[in-house]
């Protein structure tokens, strides 16, 4: 009997190890989100608190992401991740300490929370760039799945849970301590994996006298702005970061912000109801991510993914519409499972069309999007919502990014490019690149595969 298409990777011993480290690294970021509120809460702390807390670790990762993806395009991206995972251990373990000991301050848990920030921005980029290290091409969109089931079940159900029992039959300072205890074992399933070459030629780094001639700090700036440089004469590549910039300015305010109040208001609902649409949310997104992970990528693979998340965000429009908790419950689960799915054709899709010695910076030029523009969002969908009423803000939500992405798979050729680029199982494949602007008019070239793998 064979392996479903979406358990393959796990045949791999190295991909194993690098799933458990993950896993182990998720129900830790889970532990921590539930712990830290209510350690603010012990301590004395409110809102504002939080907020600075919060706060810390978004900045964190702003000041890395796009450094995170130069590091991991010229060092050991299984070395990165073992650095991440030490400092987090050490970090979270010292706050647990404080907070056992009856020592802990606000102060110090932001510090903390800054800390565990940059050393998300360094995770992503080196975790996608070692992907394709480790598995053959073919695995990769299953591998991606995985991840995009395992994300809402650990982080958002799993994770929560076991703070939530620690905290009632202890104290957060020993939730925080089995969070720090995550991330040792995460280190520990990363000492398993076997080191792999580099992926890509970087003569620069080859040869001696380049690398003395740059300050390390200036080089790693001057891999970042190449890595801005090929995004822009990539069309495929800045078309669909330009929607994906577009539509998390458009849905995530509303989302979360405005979702609370229509449950609040509308429907006459609380917390709980809040806790139910969240979680139809994110068993979309395990559902969505499981499907499209045992499926091959399809042949119109940057059609079908923009259009997954286009099309995914018009039953948005129903919390505007309605006030039944059922309805929106449903209307959740199908944005978190088209969301996903388009995810996980998009990881699958940077790492075998994005040159090795690029990917960690695409990456980070990915996870920096999201950033940057989701507190944008959340700042604007308030007064939006108030000035022009929340049906009007959540149609706009659900219809725009529809409009938004056919201009851009219209404008940037993406049918013509993905036909001419083909990355279906079993076929050859091409990456077409263009040198300028003015190239993007030429015919379509094909390069050689990328190599693949991933982990």
């Amino acid at each position: 009997m064979s392996t479903p298409r979406a358990l393959r990777p796990l045949r791999n011993p190295a991909y194993r190890r690098l799933a458990a480290a993950l896993v182990a690294s998720m129900v830790g970021a889970g532990i921590w989100m539930v712990a830290l509120v209510w350690q603010i809460v012990a301590i004395g702390g409110g809102a504002a608190e939080l907020s600075l807390v919060a706060g810390a670790s978004a900045v964190g990762m702003l000041l890395t992401t796009l450094l995170g993806g130069a590091l991991a395009d010229r060092m050991s991206q299984r070395r990165i991740l073992l650095v991440v995972e030490v400092v987090r251990a050490a970090s979270v373990g010292i706050v647990a300490l404080l907070s056992l000991t009856g020592s802990l301050a606000a102060w110090q848990l932001a510090v903390v929370a800054l800390v565990g920030g940059i050393m998300a921005g360094l995770y992503y980029p080196a975790y996608s760039a070692l992907l394709p290290s480790v598995l053959p091409e073919d695995e990769l969109m299953a591998a991606n799945g995985f991840e995009g089931m395992a994300r809402p079940v650990l982080m958002q159900a799993g994770g929560p849970a076991l703070a939530s029992a620690l905290i009632a039959i202890s104290s957060p300072g020993a939730a925080l301590a089995v969070a720090a205890l995550t991330s040792v074992a995460a280190a520990v399933f990363i000492l398993k994996v076997p080191e792999v070459p580099m992926r890509g030629e970087r003569p620069e780094l080859a040869n001696a006298n380049d690398a003395g001639s740059r300050h390390p700090a200036v080089a790693l700036l001057v891999d970042v702005r190449d890595g801005f440089s090929y995004m822009v004469r990539t069309p495929w590549l800045l078309g669909t970061l330009t929607f994906a910039s577009l539509l998390i300015l458009l849905i995530m305010g509303p989302f979360e912000v405005l979702v609370p109040f229509v449950i609040k208001d509308r429907a006459a609902g609380g917390p709980e109801d809040h806790a139910l649409i969240l979680a139809a949310f994110g068993i979309g997104g395990a559902v969505g991510s499981a499907i499209i992970a045992s499926l091959r990528m399809p042949r119109r693979y940057l059609t079908v993914m923009n259009l997954l998340w286009a099309f995914g965000c018009l039953p948005l429009a129903v919390f505007g519409l309605t006030d039944q908790i059922w309805v929106m419950a449903i209307a959740a689960f199908l944005v978190g499972a088209a969301f996903n799915g388009g995810v996980v054709i998009w990881g699958t899709l940077l790492q075998r069309r994005v040159p090795a010695e690029m990917l960690g910076r695409v990456s980070s030029l990915d996870f920096f999007v999201s950033l940057a523009f989701m507190p944008v969002s959340m700042a604007v969908a308030g007064p939006a919502g108030e000035s022009l009423g929340l049906p009007v803000v959540f149609l706009i939500a659900g219809v725009a990014p529809l409009v938004i992405s056919i201009v851009a798979i219209v404008a940037a050729r993406m049918t013509r490019d993905e036909i001419a680029n083909p990355l279906d199982a079993g076929e050859e494949v091409e990456t077409f690149e263009p040198d300028d602007a003015d190239a993007a008019d030429a015919p379509l070239a094909p390069a050689d595969a990328l190599a693949a793998a991933a982990a």
